[in-house]
């Protein structure tokens, strides 16, 4: 989909929609004002009739207005004024683009990027609206013989912005919502590809084609073979049960002075969690295709920041593998030695993103990172602690935690942050052996955080557990894409520092 910016009056846009917005009580905003001044009083009219009333998400479709140039105007309610921010900006473009996808719209002026946001600027506005915009008319069809296609799909959204001199701001605003768009689609098809396509070897595959397409990435693989070689034991225990080898896939992009330690991103990638000898029911067992969810999200970034060439150095690892129950696989009971040397007594089979992620958080020392986020599907436990709306954020480093969870507020993938005090700790203790891998029911996400916090103790380090955000279940099912907008904003926020 094309996106543009420009600065007009709504009356002379030659368009086959004008949007302009309505409030609670039937108020218009100050474009519709200057539509309905023109048309001599044609939009209050009909809002005097009862046909909108300007509740969050009406939509009214109006054809031939007078004396305006565009085939149609569209008017979008947006709720009570004085509540309108984020969340209400965001519903009413998504409701926006649906509404002009399913009429036939193929191209309109949007002057919605024109209303009062509380505390944001244009170039939030229209960046929000171009990743909502994207977000909303996402499918993945890719395995469908047959797809319901939109006879006359929306096809270009040009935004509206006051003055002249803010061009060049929405212009820019328009560059980073559509990369990090392709970031958060990139993940999202990554995590709704059936498992027996997305295995460790697919995900290295598309890796490297991406290095290739790119002269400032590299691009390396770590097989199964060599991860043992190395010692990375934990690593090895998950992937062994599998007749599909795990894969260390290493991404490296040099945005700016090679002296500048690099911001090192490590996603679980699971491409197919089931549980292992601790086998998991069966109901719903087939979303455990999303348990790779971190490792999407970690490469998406990785996507977007590359397209925005962001004056950064940043290394994404994914720690790939496939946990199955065989005759090869572990035990509950069995110890393994982690790289950091650490020996982990594993308890439960199903508790297997924190044992791949621990010899991966070790690995990543020889880069000598400024910082390390962790991105993984992590925990169960998050979800009931934090349902689908926030991501569970554990950090060592306050300053970190503080410019993730601002990055989540900016860009509306918001996290919240959980402890990870000692006390917590005494739950991972084992008679057998340095740690174990589950400190049983209470504060199960907390006690994940604070296991991979073990093999973290030389850099700085964040841990988000998006078990409850990287996908939705029921009648929505299918991966979300996030936290890409929060890693994302995370990225830009610091290179502009």
């Amino acid at each position: 989909m094309e996106f543009n910016v420009k600065s007009g009056n709504p009356e002379k846009q030659r368009s086959a929609c004008v949007v302009v917005g309505v409030f609670e009580s039937r108020k218009l905003s100050a474009m519709g004002e200057q539509l309905d001044t023109v048309s001599e009083g044609y939009l209050s009219n009909i809002l005097r009739r009862g046909d909108l009333e300007g509740k969050l998400g009406q939509a009214l479709l109006l054809h031939n207005v007078p004396n305006t140039l565009s085939d149609r105007v569209l008017l979008i309610g947006c709720g009570k004024e004085r509540d309108f921010g984020d969340k209400q900006y965001r519903k009413v473009v998504a409701k926006t683009i649906t509404t002009l996808n399913d009429t036939g719209s193929m191209e309109a002026v949007c002057f919605l990027s024109e209303l009062n946001v509380k505390g944001r600027d244009t170039r939030w506005k229209v960046r929000q609206a171009v990743e909502t915009a994207q977000d909303t008319l996402y499918t993945f069809e890719e395995f469908k013989s047959k797809t319901d296609s939109t006879r006359r799909p929306l096809r270009r959204l040009t935004f509206n912005v006051t003055t002249r001199k803010e061009l060049t701001l929405g212009e820019k605003a328009i560059e980073e919502g559509i990369a990090i768009s392709k970031g958060a689609h990139k993940a999202r098809d990554w995590a709704n590809l059936p498992p027996n396509v997305a295995n460790p070897t697919y995900l290295a595959e598309q890796a490297k084609l991406l290095a290739m397409e790119n002269e400032q990435i590299d691009c390396e693989i770590l097989d199964e073979s060599e991860l043992k070689e190395m010692g990375m034991g934990a690593f090895v225990a998950v992937s062994q049960g599998s007749d599909t080898p795990a894969k260390m896939i290493i991404l490296k992009y040099n945005g700016t002075d090679i002296e500048q330690k690099p911001i090192v991103l490590v996603g679980k990638g699971i491409t197919f969690d089931t549980g292992g000898i601790s086998l998991k029911p069966g109901d719903r067992m087939d979303e455990m295709k999303y348990d790779m969810g971190g490792a999407a999200s970690v490469y998406g970034a990785f996507i977007a920041a590359t397209e925005m060439k962001l004056p950064i150095n940043l290394i994404a690892v994914i720690a790939a593998a496939e946990n199955m129950p065989s005759g090869k696989a572990a035990r509950p009971g069995d110890i393994v030695t982690s790289l950091s040397g650490k020996t982990i007594e594993i308890l439960n089979t199903d508790a297997e993103g924190r044992l791949v992620l621990c010899d991966a958080l070790t690995y990543v020392e020889r880069f000598e990172p400024e910082v390390v986020i962790d991105v993984a599907t992590l925990t169960g436990a998050c979800i009931v602690a934090l349902g689908s709306h926030a991501s569970g954020l554990m950090s060592n480093h306050n300053p970190l935690a503080h410019d993730l969870l601002n990055a989540g507020e900016l860009c509306g993938d918001r996290a919240w942050r959980l402890p990870l005090w000692d006390e917590y700790q005494e739950q991972l203790e084992s008679n057998f052996a340095d740690l174990a891998n589950l400190g049983g029911k209470g504060g199960g996400a907390i006690t994940a955080g604070c296991f991979l916090s073990h093999f973290t103790k030389k850099y700085h380090w964040a841990h988000l557990d998006i078990a409850g955000t990287a996908w939705l279940s029921g009648k929505q099912k299918g991966a979300t894409g996030r936290p890409v907008p929060l890693l994302t904003q995370y990225l830009m926020s610091r290179s502009e520092n």
